[in-house]
């Protein structure tokens, strides 16, 4: 339970806060904690048995495609990553580039 409830409380986290989700949101909350839970046990099972049979994986696979469904309903997003570099990182390596050139 205290897995469940952490889960809960990360995706509510996500959605800022109990409070700025309606019932429907929060039903879907706890659906999607329960569905990451029982995908959890099935991927310690499958180490545990060094492998899954193809029914294991079918039941997985539909566990985790529902999960993904709950998800995008309250707002799963893919989010790029910013990768561009500060001034100061910049700078320093323009610096670099140009002292190796000068060296050349």
């Amino acid at each position: 339970m205290r897995r469940f409830r952490d889960l809960i409380g990360a995706h509510l986290s996500d959605l800022g806060g109990e409070e700025a989700c309606s019932e429907a949101e929060l039903s879907i909350v706890r659906r999607a904690a329960l569905l990451t839970l029982e995908l959890e046990v099935l991927e310690a099972k499958f180490e545990a048995e060094d492998g899954a049979s193809l029914k294991q994986l079918e039941c997985y696979q539909r566990t985790a495609n529902s999960l993904r469904r709950l998800l995008e309903s309250v707002g799963l997003k893919r989010r790029p990553k910013d990768i561009t570099p500060d001034l100061a990182t910049y700078l320093a390596t323009k610096r670099r580039q140009a002292e190796g050139i000068e060296a050349s």
